[in-house]
């Protein structure tokens, strides 16, 4: 099992040892923010859900899985590693989210299609792909058919999910919706399946885009879904080891 959150959308996950879950609420500080990428039309006063390619994503955007980052809540600082370059920014204040801005417009080169902006969520908001208040969550074992489908070994990052459990058979998570899923104490009801997208095609070790998954899962299961999303109905605190049961 795994949990993590990320912090910055299209940046790498922070993985936790626990978690509190709020009621009808995604995984607090997840995709808390997003970097626009020219004029996305987002207001922070009217916040909705927006199509991620207004922001930098790995579904255009590769070479993000090359930066190793880490976010610190209690400081508002991000740390960004790149090769052997390591640089921080405070993205609690205008000055900090300014000079990331100004870092990754050098580093997006060409990918930068207008002003790079990093928006922190308003209260309640989230930049997920999704407008719900949903967790990610990913059978290991479909990753793992997956693999066998691809012939290459598929790590589960590529999914992006906050929740990565085992203990089930390939596939059987898509069956789920409307289902209610029992993590420790905490329930989650699974609400529809993930239909997977580009991202999912960059080795989040190399930051190539390398296997075609998307498409090949069209091919062979006529559909793209690999993971669900699920709603917490039940809050408590996730715990990493808690056992997982299909209520």
């Amino acid at each position: 099992m795994a949990i993590r959150r990320f912090p910055v959308k299209g940046l790498s996950p922070e993985e936790l040892l626990s978690v509190s879950t709020e009621l009808g609420r995604s995984i607090a500080g997840d995709r808390r923010f997003a970097i626009e990428n020219g004029p996305s039309g987002f207001d922070p006063a009217r916040p909705a859900k927006i199509p991620k390619t207004r922001f930098l994503c790995l579904m255009r955007n590769a070479r993000l899985a090359a930066l190793s980052t880490r976010y610190d809540d209690a400081t508002g600082m991000l740390s960004i590693s790149l090769r052997s370059e390591e640089v921080s920014f405070d993205l609690g204040s205008e000055k900090g989210r300014a000079q990331l801005e100004d870092w990754l417009t050098g580093f997006m080169g060409e990918e930068a299609r207008g002003p790079l902006r990093v928006l922190p969520a308003p209260e309640g908001h989230t930049f997920s792909d999704t407008a719900l208040g949903v967790l990610s969550i990913i059978n290991r074992s479909s990753v793992a058919a997956v693999g066998e489908m691809m012939g290459a070994a598929v790590d589960p990052l590529r999914f992006r999910g906050n929740l990565d459990i085992d203990g089930f058979e390939p596939w059987q998570e898509l069956d789920w919706v409307g289902r209610t899923l029992k993590i420790g104490e905490v329930e989650l009801r699974v609400i529809k399946r993930t239909v997977r997208c580009a991202a999912v095609e960059v080795d989040p070790a190399t930051a190539r885009r390398d296997l075609a998954i998307p498409a090949t899962l069209q091919k062979r299961l006529g559909h793209a879904d690999c993971g669900v999303y699920a709603e917490v109905v039940s809050p408590g605190r996730l715990e990493l080891g808690a056992p997982v049961e299909l209520v």
